[in-house]
């Protein structure tokens, strides 16, 4: 998410409110506990996750920032590493299909050239039978989904650290830098491309974009959400998230880096400072605004939101009115993904590599399961009523709970 790079993943919950997103108090013994890590607690477990099988992933992102998580598609789970090795692996088994280097996806590289890491960052996405990727040297890069083989590679101006958005043979990308690009799914020719104001100060994230109704929505770095019309990029309407305050550059920082959630005709969208939102999806007009910071994903089950804030706290929320149901603050500070539902419960990460599972109705941590130590940096993902989860040092885990 943030302004560097790399960070030690042991200070992920610390950065989070370095940014300047909460205030701090006047005392250092109220710093102190506004920055303390919560202690996991006993719990009374109501099932014990089940591992249906488990797989590597090169040496997934270390302790750098990047949002790379699984997607399944096509009977296969697609993934890579930061460093560009590409897999697809059978949804059933876990069993490896096929293995790609990104770094020397075109075969160039010499015997005695040395190896630069494909620096993957954004992805994966599939459809039209291919798996897509994007990366910090702005390179787009569109494999075979049966194969691995490449079908073609585009550039992009800016770092690609966010999921690119696929629709009606469109591929639409954003980037750190402001510029939005589309591209034709099927063989890569530029379709357009628009550029967005970038404030001289900004989370190390950003939105991906969502295609519905014949627009992509995506929120910005100023605190915006906007949408713009898929087929030639031109910009329809504008509505603000995020609230700036404060006397610093630091302190407004206002960010949408979460991505878009459309629901009937309904987007939801959350700001790093400001507001959780309810939106009208045909005209922009504001439903309701409630006051949470963020930049994770939202998830959705029924007529209820779920929300991590800044702070690692979860929340579930009425997605008619705003009205919030419950909160889990046992979590404060833990680096803590976007929840994700499944069943009746909904699950989140933490930077100590641990998955909660949470009661849908009254937010009970009611199960636990530790992956690996180095963490869990994105959200998981759910196909089928299993959940797939990758580390930090790339350790991919398909997981089921006992009926």
């Amino acid at each position: 998410m943030f302004i560097s790079k790399r960070f030690n993943k042991k200070l992920l919950a610390i950065c989070v409110l370095a940014v300047g997103i909460s205030a701090c108090s006047s005392t250092d013994d109220d710093e102190d506990e506004e920055l303390k890590v919560a202690e996991l607690t006993e719990i009374t477990a109501l099932f014990k996750p089940v591992v249906k099988w488990d797989a590597t992933v090169g040496n997934g992102v270390g302790d750098y920032f990047s949002r790379i998580q699984p997607i399944v598609a096509y009977g296969k789970v697609f993934s890579a590493s930061r460093e560009g090795e590409a897999y697809a692996f059978d949804a059933s088994t876990g069993e490896k299909i096929w293995h790609i280097d990104l770094s020397n996806v075109d075969n160039k590289r010499g015997f005695f050239d040395e190896k630069h890491p494909a620096l993957i960052s954004g992805g994966a996405v599939a459809g039209i039978n291919k798996v897509f990727f994007g990366s910090e040297n702005g390179e787009v890069i569109a494999l075979d989904a049966e194969s691995g083989k490449l079908s073609w590679q585009g550039k992009v101006k800016g770092e690609v650290i966010a999921a690119p958005a696929l629709d009606s043979g469109k591929l639409v990308v954003n980037t750190a830098s402001g510029v939005m690009k589309a591209f034709n799914a099927s063989n890569g020719q530029d379709e357009w491309q628009i550029e967005q104001d970038v404030p001289p100060l900004s989370l190390r994230g950003i939105s991906a974009p969502v295609i519905a109704g014949g627009g992509v929505i995506v929120g910005s770095a100023d605190g915006s959400l906007s949408v713009y019309l898929l087929e030639q990029g031109r910009q329809g309407w504008t509505v603000d998230i995020g609230e700036a305050s404060g006397s610093t550059e630091l302190e407004r920082v206002i960010d949408v880096d979460s991505t878009p959630l459309i629901y009937g005709d309904s987007i939801y969208t959350v700001s790093s400072r400001g507001n959780l939102s309810a939106i009208e999806l045909r005209s922009g007009r504001v439903l309701w605004q409630r006051q949470y910071s963020s930049y994770r994903e939202i998830a959705i089950s029924g007529n209820t939101l779920f929300l991590t804030d800044v702070k690692g706290h979860v929340y579930a929320i009425e997605r008619n009115n705003g009205l919030e149901l419950w909160s889990q603050l046992l979590l404060t500070n833990r680096g803590v993904t976007g929840p994700v539902a499944i069943g009746n419960y909904v699950v989140v990460g933490d930077f100590e590599g641990y998955l909660h599972w949470l009661d849908q109705t009254t937010g009970e941590i009611v199960a636990r399961h530790h992956v690996d130590g180095s963490g869990i940096h994105t959200t998981p993902t759910v196909t089928d009523g299993i959940l797939y989860s990758q580390s930090r040092d790339g350790d991919l885990e398909a997981i089921t709970i006992p009926e």
